[in-house]
């Protein structure tokens, strides 16, 4: 079966891996170079990398559109039989769904129709869900809309991250490939169930904003806000003015989760070995870890061993922070 596999980031590597396994791969489609570090030299995407060790051409067109480019142009005279995308990072046009016969299938980081959008492993943690998994689907038209073929799950750890989430389900992709794959080159087509639009949720790309820490919450969805937003864009809160400096100082968390105590919302409850206690909506958290502002990332107790933050100090004036709602 000759197949295209369109993909970006490091997440989509392992689907990639499989598609390789069972199908003649022809090209694979990934977004442009892009500048990173001091000198904003040009990386390439996790997926060039893969793809041009396992010897297959890429194409990093700027556009998909036929108006804009000649992508249709050269996809088509691919003639694959399946494009598989995981984390591309675009929206596929109506042209491009057109052209294989059997379809794109997408690999998406939740158990749809909950958490479409662009970061669904960040708000299943952050609006504090038990589990999560992946979902392969058949693409259509709208975001992450089309009907599903077939389905993984997994528990959300207690002490679970974006980043190892991030990786739990990359691999969990490539396991779905994996059992989906060789039905379909013997020629059985998986049989699509639809989307329940009614129960359906929305993962938005995130900002730095959405990284400050909200104590109004209880102590556990705080614990999942934090860790859904660890490694990026990173959990702060903000140092009353004197401090650490004549204005408000973001101070970055690190590893929280639950303890006892009780307070106003972003009270200091506290500081010892187990770490910065602070109180919550309901419920206390305490964070063993955190940073300021040009330092290292230390233990709270020998960060606040230099820094005066007494009992009572109420952190980001006990503010909501109303992009988690």
């Amino acid at each position: 079966m000759r197949t295209v596999f369109m993909g970006s980031p490091e997440f989509a590597v392992p689907c990639l891996m499989a598609l390789h396994r069972h199908t003649d791969v022809v090209a694979v489609v990934c977004q442009p170079d892009k500048p990173a570090g001091r000198g904003q030299k040009l990386h390439p995407p996790a997926v060039k990398v893969a793809a041009e060790a396992l010897g297959k051409p890429v194409l990093q067109p700027l556009a998909l559109r036929p108006t804009k480019s000649s992508f249709v142009a050269e996809l088509t005279a691919l003639q694959p039989e399946l494009v598989v995308v995981v984390a591309y990072g675009r929206i596929l046009p109506p042209e491009v769904l057109a052209i294989p016969k059997c379809g794109c299938w997408n690999v998406h980081g939740s158990i749809l129709p909950r958490y479409r959008g662009a970061a669904p492993i960040q708000w299943a943690l952050m609006r504090g869900e038990k589990r999560t998994g992946v979902t392969l689907m058949q693409m259509d038209a709208g975001l992450d809309t089309g009907p599903m073929l077939r389905t993984l799950e997994i528990p959300i750890g207690p002490d679970d991250t974006a980043g190892t989430l991030h990786e739990k389900l990359s691999l969990l992709g490539a396991q779905l490939l994996d059992e989906a794959l060789p039905a379909l080159v013997r020629g059985e087509v998986p049989q699509p169930i639809p989307q329940d639009n009614a129960l359906m949720t929305l993962a938005p790309l995130l900002d730095k904003e959405h990284g400050r820490a909200d104590f109004t919450r209880s102590a556990e969805l705080v614990c999942g806000h934090l860790r859904g937003v660890d490694p990026w864009p990173g959990g702060y809160t903000l140092l009353p003015p004197g401090l650490a400096g004549p204005e408000a100082v973001p101070l970055k968390l690190f590893l929280p989760r639950r303890c006892s105590g009780q307070g106003r919302p972003g009270e200091v409850l506290g500081v010892d070995r187990d770490g910065l206690m602070v109180a919550c909506g309901e419920g206390a958290v305490v964070f063993p870890e955190a940073q300021l502002p040009g330092r290292k990332r230390m233990s709270t107790q020998a960060l606040c061993a230099g820094l005066h933050l007494p009992r009572g100090t109420v952190l980001d004036e006990g503010r909501p922070n109303p992009l988690l709602s």
